[in-house]
C-alpha cells in the first residue's frame, strides 16, 4: 500500500487524485470529491495530506471518530442518492496517520443533498444546472456513444449517398480486393455499417449521427450540430493569430482529404525505404493525427477540433470522453474507440488502421522523420496529441534534408514556400510509383480515390495522374466528379 501512497503523493492532484489536510475533522469538501469522482472516472482520496503533498497526518485521537463519520455520511439516503459503501483505510506512513479510499465511477447518477458534481483537473464543480455536462455524465455511465443516436427524420436526400459512395466503394477495395460492399446497395452498405438502425426501446428505424457526419450535406450537419468544426491553423510567424488558417465543417469523408492537405501543404517531407517500398513519414503521421481527430472525438461539444502546425510540432486538440485519463504510455495501453461506428467504417475505406495500430504507426513513423523523437498523447476531457516536426536526423535522403535545412535559415517566408516544393519532389516518386501499380492491378479510381490509395491530397493526386496521363502510363474517361483513371 504505501509504494501506491508514494506514487500518489508524487504525481500530485489531478483529475482522480484529492488530497485533504482533516488533521482533527473531516471536512464537507471530501463529500463533493466523492460524489464527483462517483459521476467522472472514480479516483484516490487522501486524508492528511496538504494540498502540495505535505503528509501531515491525521490525530490519532481523531481516526476513529473521521472514519465513522465518512461512513455514516455515505450510507445517509438524505445526504448520497444513492448511498455509497465506501471505507476508509488507515494506512501508517512515515510514522504519520493516513486515511485512504478509493472512489470507484458508478454505474447511477450520484448526488449530495440532491446536487450533482463533476471533476476536472482544477477540483469539483456543481454541475446541477449544467444539461450539457450531465448528458455527458450520463453517456459516460451508460458506455455509449453519441454517434449512435437515431435521427428519425433525416431522408436519404440529406446525405450526399450519389456523390460519395462510389469513392466509397472504391476505396474499401485498397485493403480487401472483394469487399463485400463492391455488391451492395448504398442502403445496404449503410445498415451493414450500423449508419441505420432500429432501435429496439424507441420502436423506429433511421440514419445514426454517424451516418450524418459520414454523408451528410454540409447544412444538414450544422443543423444537427451547430458547433462542427474542425480548426486547422498554421503558426510560424504570427504567433498571436496565425500565417494561414482552414477552418473544415463539411461531412467527415470530405474533410479528411482537406485536414491531411493542409497538414501535407506546409510540413516537409523526406524518403523512407521500408523494404522495397518507399514510404512517407510525413503523411503516415498526417493519416494517423487526421482519423484519430475525426473518429475519436465527442462530436456533440460545441468546442471545436484544432490542428496547429508550430514551427517544431504538430498539436491536435479534440473532445472527448475519455477512457483512461492521462498520458498514454504505448506499452501498457489498452484501444478503446470512442465512436465504433465511425472507427469501423474508416478502417474499412483505408482511413485508419484496426484498432490499436494507429497509436503504434504515430510512435513509429514520429521516430523515423525526426530520427528517435516521440508523440505525446494525453486522454482528458480535451485529447491532445503533440508530435515534434524536427527535421535535423539522418535519413534515406540526408543530403536533400541537409539542403533543406541550409535554406530554411535563410528566410521563414522562404521556408513556408519551399516546404511544399520539397515534400512534393520528395514523395511524388514512391506515390507515382504505388499509383500506378494499384491502376495495373485493380483497374479504374477517380481522384478522390487515388488520393486514398497513396494517402495524398486529391489535389496532389490529380497532378501525379496528369502527369502520368502526360508520360502516356495512364487514361482517363468522363468528366469532373465523375472522370476515372486507368492504366494504359
Amino acid at each position: 500500500m504505501n509504494t501506491k501512497i508514494e506514487k500518489l503523493l508524487r504525481d500530485g492532484e489531478g483529475l482522480t487524485v484529492e488530497f485533504k489536510r482533516c488533521h482533527d475533522k473531516i471536512s464537507p469538501t471530501v463529500y463533493e470529491t466523492v460524489c464527483s469522482f462517483s459521476n467522472r472516472y472514480g479516483g484516490d482520496i487522501l486524508l492528511g495530506v496538504l494540498d502540495d503533498g505535505t503528509v501531515e497526518g491525521i490525530a490519532p485521537e481523531a481516526v476513529r471518530q473521521i472514519k465513522k463519520d465518512f461512513s455514516n455520511s455515505l450510507n445517509n439516503p438524505q445526504i448520497f442518492n444513492p448511498t455509497l459503501n465506501f471505507q476508509l483505510e488507515e494506512v501508517d506512513y512515515a510514522g504519520k496517520v493516513i486515511l485512504y479510499c478509493h472512489i470507484p465511477l458508478t454505474s447511477q447518477l450520484v448526488t449530495l443533498k440532491n446536487r450533482v458534481y463533476d471533476r476536472n483537473e482544477d477540483g469539483d464543480y456543481d454541475v446541477t444546472a449544467n444539461t450539457d455536462t450531465l448528458g455527458l455524465i450520463a453517456m459516460r455511465k451508460r458506455g455509449l456513444s453519441s454517434v449512435e443516436k437515431i435521427y428519425r427524420y433525416t431522408k436519404e436526400a440529406d446525405l450526399l449517398l450519389g456523390e460519395l459512395m462510389p469513392a466509397v466503394r472504391n476505396m474499401s477495395s485498397i485493403r480487401i480486393k472483394d469487399h463485400p460492399w463492391q455488391r451492395m446497395s448504398d442502403m445496404e452498405i449503410l445498415k451493414s455499417a450500423g449508419l441505420y438502425r432500429y432501435d429496439q426501446d424507441l420502436g423506429y428505424s433511421g440514419f445514426t449521427l454517424a451516418a450524418i457526419l459520414l454523408f451528410g450535406r454540409e447544412e444538414v450537419i450544422r443543423s444537427v450540430l451547430p458547433g462542427y468544426v474542425t480548426d486547422c491553423i498554421l503558426r510560424r510567424d504570427d504567433l498571436d493569430r496565425y500565417d494561414d488558417r482552414l477552418r473544415v465543417s463539411c461531412n467527415l469523408i470530405e474533410a479528411y482529404d482537406k485536414i491531411m492537405g493542409f497538414i501535407a501543404k506546409h510540413t516537409l517531407d523526406r524518403f523512407y525505404l521500408e523494404g522495397a517500398l518507399s514510404v512517407s513519414p510525413r503523411d503516415q503521421i498526417a493519416r494517423e493525427l487526421t482519423g484519430n481527430i475525426l473518429s475519436h472525438r465527442e462530436f456533440t461539444s460545441t468546442i471545436p477540433a484544432k490542428v496547429i502546425i508550430e514551427r517544431d510540432r504538430i498539436v491536435t486538440e479534440n473532445w472527448c470522453l475519455p477512457k483512461l485519463p492521462g498520458k498514454l504510455d504505448p506499452a501498457t495501453f489498452t484501444p478503446q474507440p470512442k465512436n465504433p461506428l465511425i472507427a469501423n467504417f474508416f478502417v474499412n475505406i483505408h482511413y485508419a488502421d484496426m484498432l490499436g495500430s494507429g497509436v503504434r504507426n504515430l510512435y513509429k513513423y514520429t521516430k523515423i522523420y525526426t530520427n528517435g523523437g516521440e508523440p505525446e498523447l494525453i486522454e482528458g476531457d480535451m485529447f491532445r496529441t503533440i508530435v515534434p516536426l524536427s527535421l535535423t536526423g539522418a535519413s534515406e535522403n540526408r543530403e536533400t534534408s541537409d539542403k533543406v535545412s541550409d535554406k530554411r535559415k535563410t528566410s521563414d517566408k522562404t521556408s513556408d514556400k519551399m516546404s511544399d516544393n520539397v515534400s512534393d519532389k520528395m514523395s511524388d516518386k514512391s506515390a507515382r510509383d504505388k499509383l500506378l501499380a494499384y491502376l495495373r492491378g485493380n483497374g479504374e479510381v477517380t481522384a478522390a480515390e487515388a488520393a486514398a490509395v497513396i494517402d495524398r491530397a486529391a489535389s496532389t493526386a490529380r497532378r501525379i495522374l496528369t502527369e502520368l496521363m502526360a508520360e502516356g502510363l495512364v487514361e482517363s474517361r468522363g468528366a469532373n466528379r465523375n472522370r476515372k483513371y486507368r492504366a494504359k
